[in-house]
C-alpha cells in the first residue's frame, strides 16, 4: 500500500484515474472511504487523490496536538511526494476546514477550491443543535457498532434513511472498516474548535464552489451561505437537495469539470 512519511505521521493514500489532479479531504473522523460515491464519476476526468488523515484508518500518527494548518501542510507534502505542483482541492465538513487552510497557507499550490458542508469556524460558525454537539463531543464507545451507527445517522436526512436503507448500511460498514483511535478523534475535535478562518476569507482568490445540504444537522446550511458571501467575487446558485450524505456523484463530477464554474456557489 502507498504511504507518505510526514513529521510525526505515516499517511496512507491512493490515486485513481488520470488528468488534472483533484485532492479529496475527508471529514471529521473519516478516511478515504467517504468519497466512494464520487470517485467512479470523477476518475473518468481527473487524477483523484484520496488519503486517510494522520492517525485515521490505515494511517498512523503520534498522540500529540495538531491543527488544521498541520493537516493542510500534510496535503502539501502529499502533493510534493506525488510531484504535483498544483491541484484542485475539495474538503467535506472538517475536511473543508483543512481545505480552507490549504487555500490560505498554500495558495500557489491551488487551482480550484470545493467546500462541501463546511464552515469558516470562529464567530462565523452556525452551530448545530445541542443533541448533535453532545453526540459528537463524546468518545465513549467510539468504534462500536452502536456508536458508529448513532453518529452516522446524524449525517442523513430521515427521508434519505427511509429511502436508501441499503446505502446507509454500506456507509456504516465502510466506517467500521476504518477505525479511528480515541486520541485522534480528540485531536481533530480540538483542531475543529480552534479553527477560525473568518477574517482571512478575503485572501482566497481561487475559483471556489461551496456545496451544502439544506437538511444538514451537523453543519447547518447557513454556514455555506456565509462562506459563499464572504469569499471574494462570490456568487450563489440554488438547487439544494435535502440530506448530507448520499450526494449525486455524477452531478458533483459535472460541477468539478465545468469550465464555467462560478467563483463561489452553494447548492444541493
Amino acid at each position: 500500500m502507498p504511504y507518505v512519511e510526514l513529521d510525526g505521521a505515516r499517511v496512507y493514500y491512493e490515486t485513481h484515474g488520470a488528468g488534472a489532479p483533484l485532492v479529496l479531504i475527508p471529514g471529521f473522523g473519516a478516511g478515504a472511504w467517504i468519497w466512494f460515491k464520487q470517485v467512479p464519476a470523477l476518475e473518468r476526468a481527473c487524477r483523484v487523490i484520496l488519503f486517510d488523515p494522520r492517525g485515521v484508518g490505515r494511517s498512523v500518527a503520534r498522540d500529540e496536538p495538531f491543527s488544521t494548518k498541520l493537516l493542510a501542510d500534510d496535503v502539501a507534502a502529499l502533493l510534493d511526494h506525488l510531484r504535483i505542483e498544483r491541484a484542485d482541492v475539495a474538503g467535506a465538513s472538517f475536511g473543508g476546514f483543512v481545505a480552507l487552510e490549504f487555500a490560505l497557507e498554500h495558495p500557489d499550490r491551488l487551482n480550484k477550491l470545493i467546500l462541501c458542508c463546511t464552515s469558516a469556524g470562529g464567530a462565523m460558525h452556525v452551530a448545530p443543535d445541542a443533541e448533535v454537539l453532545v453526540r459528537l463531543a463524546s468518545t465513549q464507545g467510539l468504534n462500536t457498532d452502536e456508536r458508529m451507527r448513532e453518529n452516522l445517522l446524524l449525517a442523513f436526512s430521515p427521508e434519505y434513511v427511509a429511502r436508501e436503507r441499503d446505502e446507509v448500511e454500506r456507509v456504516i460498514a465502510l466506517r467500521a472498516a476504518c477505525p479511528v483511535p480515541e486520541f485522534v478523534y480528540r485531536r481533530q475535535l480540538q483542531a475543529a474548535l480552534t479553527f477560525d478562518a473568518g477574517a482571512r476569507l478575503g485572501a482566497i482568490s481561487s475559483p471556489t464552489l461551496v456545496i451544502t445540504g439544506d437538511a444538514d444537522r451537523i453543519v447547518p446550511a447557513e454556514n455555506s451561505r456565509r462562506l459563499a458571501a464572504a469569499i471574494p467575487s462570490g456568487r450563489s446558485t440554488g438547487g439544494m437537495r435535502p440530506g448530507r450524505q448520499g450526494p449525486r456523484s455524477t452531478r458533483f463530477g459535472r460541477l468539478r469539470r465545468g469550465s464555467a464554474m462560478p467563483a463561489t456557489a452553494w447548492m444541493w
